[in-house]
Protein backbone atom coordinates (compact mmCIF):
# COMPACT_ATOMS: atom_id res chain seq x y z
CA UNK A 1 0.00 0.00 0.00
CA UNK A 2 1.84 3.38 -1.45
CA UNK A 3 2.57 5.81 1.82
CA UNK A 4 2.66 8.70 -0.54
CA UNK A 5 -0.81 10.29 -0.05
CA UNK A 6 -1.66 9.28 3.91
CA UNK A 7 -1.90 12.13 6.85
CA UNK A 8 1.39 11.77 8.80
CA UNK A 9 1.21 14.27 11.29
CA UNK A 10 -2.09 15.15 13.05
CA UNK A 11 -1.17 18.24 14.01
CA UNK A 12 -0.30 19.83 10.56
CA UNK A 13 -2.59 21.53 8.32
CA UNK A 14 -3.95 19.61 4.36
CA UNK A 15 -4.50 20.48 1.29
CA UNK A 16 -7.25 17.47 0.27
CA UNK A 17 -9.11 17.00 -3.04
CA UNK A 18 -11.76 14.37 -3.91
CA UNK A 19 -13.86 14.13 -6.54
CA UNK A 20 -17.20 12.30 -8.32
CA UNK A 21 -16.69 9.09 -10.00
CA UNK A 22 -16.08 9.63 -13.21
CA UNK A 23 -15.39 12.91 -12.25
CA UNK A 24 -19.45 13.63 -13.06
CA UNK A 25 -20.58 17.30 -12.98
CA UNK A 26 -22.75 16.60 -9.59
CA UNK A 27 -22.53 19.83 -7.99
CA UNK A 28 -24.35 21.62 -10.26
CA UNK A 29 -27.42 21.91 -8.39
CA UNK A 30 -27.26 24.16 -4.95
CA UNK A 31 -28.82 21.75 -3.10
CA UNK A 32 -26.32 18.59 -3.73
CA UNK A 33 -23.60 21.15 -2.35
CA UNK A 34 -25.55 22.17 0.66
CA UNK A 35 -25.25 18.51 1.62
CA UNK A 36 -21.20 19.17 1.38
CA UNK A 37 -21.60 22.52 3.55
CA UNK A 38 -24.36 20.72 6.20
CA UNK A 39 -22.03 17.92 6.51
CA UNK A 40 -18.45 20.00 6.82
CA UNK A 41 -20.53 21.52 9.58
CA UNK A 42 -21.46 18.69 11.63
CA UNK A 43 -17.90 17.73 11.37
CA UNK A 44 -16.77 21.14 12.54
CA UNK A 45 -19.27 21.02 15.74
CA UNK A 46 -18.67 17.27 16.59
CA UNK A 47 -15.85 16.05 15.41
CA UNK A 48 -12.87 19.01 15.59
CA UNK A 49 -12.83 19.26 11.99
CA UNK A 50 -11.01 22.63 11.36
CA UNK A 51 -11.44 24.17 7.64
CA UNK A 52 -8.87 26.90 6.89
CA UNK A 53 -10.28 27.17 2.87
CA UNK A 54 -12.72 25.46 0.70
CA UNK A 55 -14.31 25.17 -2.90
CA UNK A 56 -16.94 23.04 -4.25
CA UNK A 57 -16.42 22.82 -8.01
CA UNK A 58 -18.81 20.47 -10.30
CA UNK A 59 -17.09 17.32 -9.78
CA UNK A 60 -14.83 18.19 -7.01
CA UNK A 61 -14.30 19.93 -4.00
CA UNK A 62 -11.13 21.10 -2.36
CA UNK A 63 -10.37 21.42 1.32
CA UNK A 64 -6.98 23.12 3.58
CA UNK A 65 -7.82 20.96 6.54
CA UNK A 66 -6.78 20.27 9.95
CA UNK A 67 -7.96 18.86 13.77
CA UNK A 68 -8.64 19.66 17.14
CA UNK A 69 -9.38 16.05 17.95
CA UNK A 70 -10.76 13.35 15.44
CA UNK A 71 -7.96 12.20 13.14
CA UNK A 72 -8.21 13.47 9.66
CA UNK A 73 -8.63 10.10 7.79
CA UNK A 74 -11.21 9.46 10.19
CA UNK A 75 -13.20 12.70 9.63
CA UNK A 76 -12.69 12.32 5.61
CA UNK A 77 -13.84 8.74 5.75
CA UNK A 78 -16.66 9.34 7.39
CA UNK A 79 -17.60 12.43 5.99
CA UNK A 80 -17.17 10.94 2.26
CA UNK A 81 -19.72 7.74 3.34
CA UNK A 82 -22.33 10.09 4.84
CA UNK A 83 -22.71 12.79 2.22
CA UNK A 84 -22.83 10.04 -0.61
CA UNK A 85 -25.59 7.66 1.24
CA UNK A 86 -27.73 11.65 2.16
CA UNK A 87 -26.66 12.78 -2.12
CA UNK A 88 -27.68 9.32 -3.19
CA UNK A 89 -31.34 9.94 -1.34
CA UNK A 90 -31.61 13.40 -2.26
CA UNK A 91 -30.56 12.90 -6.11
CA UNK A 92 -32.94 9.51 -5.85
CA UNK A 93 -35.63 11.77 -4.46
CA UNK A 94 -35.66 15.11 -6.75
CA UNK A 95 -38.35 15.84 -9.42
CA UNK A 96 -36.43 17.96 -11.47
CA UNK A 97 -33.07 15.92 -11.65
CA UNK A 98 -33.49 15.02 -15.68
CA UNK A 99 -30.25 13.29 -14.92
CA UNK A 100 -31.34 11.00 -12.52
CA UNK A 101 -31.14 7.59 -13.75
CA UNK A 102 -27.80 8.60 -15.41
CA UNK A 103 -26.52 9.85 -12.41
CA UNK A 104 -27.67 6.43 -10.21
CA UNK A 105 -26.79 4.41 -13.16
CA UNK A 106 -23.23 5.58 -13.11
CA UNK A 107 -22.69 5.88 -9.76
CA UNK A 108 -23.49 1.76 -9.14
CA UNK A 109 -21.63 0.99 -12.02
CA UNK A 110 -18.58 2.33 -10.32
CA UNK A 111 -19.70 0.95 -7.28
CA UNK A 112 -19.96 -2.81 -8.71
CA UNK A 113 -16.51 -2.28 -10.16
CA UNK A 114 -15.34 -1.35 -6.68
CA UNK A 115 -14.66 -4.22 -4.22
CA UNK A 116 -14.52 -1.58 -1.39
CA UNK A 117 -18.00 -0.86 -2.18
CA UNK A 118 -21.60 -2.49 -1.58
CA UNK A 119 -22.58 -1.41 -5.17
CA UNK A 120 -22.79 1.81 -5.15
CA UNK A 121 -19.43 5.05 -5.12
CA UNK A 122 -20.33 8.66 -5.48
CA UNK A 123 -17.17 9.58 -4.48
CA UNK A 124 -14.02 8.60 -5.80
CA UNK A 125 -11.88 6.54 -3.40
CA UNK A 126 -9.01 9.23 -2.74
CA UNK A 127 -8.53 11.98 -1.12
CA UNK A 128 -4.82 12.73 -2.11
CA UNK A 129 -3.58 14.78 1.08
CA UNK A 130 -0.65 16.80 0.88
CA UNK A 131 0.96 18.42 4.15
CA UNK A 132 1.59 22.09 3.93
CA UNK A 133 4.94 22.29 5.74
CA UNK A 134 4.98 25.82 5.58
CA UNK A 135 3.39 29.07 5.60
CA UNK A 136 4.20 29.40 1.68
CA UNK A 137 2.60 26.34 0.30
CA UNK A 138 -0.30 27.13 2.34
CA UNK A 139 -0.89 30.11 0.32
CA UNK A 140 -0.28 28.29 -3.09
CA UNK A 141 -3.08 25.93 -2.19
CA UNK A 142 -5.64 28.22 -0.84
CA UNK A 143 -4.50 30.97 -4.17
CA UNK A 144 -4.83 27.52 -5.82
CA UNK A 145 -8.50 26.77 -4.45
CA UNK A 146 -9.74 30.14 -4.67
CA UNK A 147 -8.59 30.83 -8.42
CA UNK A 148 -10.16 27.47 -9.38
CA UNK A 149 -13.86 28.90 -9.96
CA UNK A 150 -12.04 32.43 -12.02
CA UNK A 151 -9.68 29.36 -14.08
CA UNK A 152 -12.82 27.29 -14.78
CA UNK A 153 -14.82 30.46 -16.10
CA UNK A 154 -17.08 30.47 -13.41
CA UNK A 155 -16.72 33.87 -12.07
CA UNK A 156 -13.83 37.07 -12.64
CA UNK A 157 -12.82 37.78 -9.01
CA UNK A 158 -12.53 34.47 -6.68
CA UNK A 159 -14.59 36.72 -4.20
CA UNK A 160 -17.36 36.13 -6.07
CA UNK A 161 -17.66 32.42 -6.56
CA UNK A 162 -20.30 31.99 -3.63
CA UNK A 163 -19.17 28.35 -3.18
CA UNK A 164 -15.86 29.13 -1.83
CA UNK A 165 -13.57 30.65 1.30
CA UNK A 166 -12.63 33.35 -1.08
CA UNK A 167 -15.57 35.24 0.24
CA UNK A 168 -14.36 35.06 3.78
CA UNK A 169 -10.30 35.99 2.62
CA UNK A 170 -12.46 39.46 1.30
CA UNK A 171 -14.30 39.92 4.66
CA UNK A 172 -18.28 38.97 2.69
CA UNK A 173 -19.89 36.66 4.21
CA UNK A 174 -18.99 32.87 3.77
CA UNK A 175 -21.46 30.02 3.74
CA UNK A 176 -18.81 28.08 6.20
CA UNK A 177 -17.04 29.27 9.31
CA UNK A 178 -13.24 28.78 8.54
CA UNK A 179 -10.13 30.15 10.36
CA UNK A 180 -8.36 32.39 8.35
CA UNK A 181 -4.53 32.05 7.80
CA UNK A 182 -2.62 35.07 8.09
CA UNK A 183 -1.70 36.74 4.86
CA UNK A 184 1.88 35.79 3.60
CA UNK A 185 4.24 38.67 3.91
CA UNK A 186 6.58 39.07 1.12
Amino acid sequence: MSTKYKFHDQDKLYFVSFSVVYWIDLFIRNEYKQVLLDSWRYCQKHKGLEIYGWCVMTSHVHLIIGSNSNKLEDILRDMKKHTAAILRSTIENNPIESRKEWLLWMMTRAGTKNSNNEKFQLWQQDNHPIMLFNHKVLHQKLDYIHNNPVEAGFVEKPEDYLYSSARDYYDLPGLVDILLVDPLLA
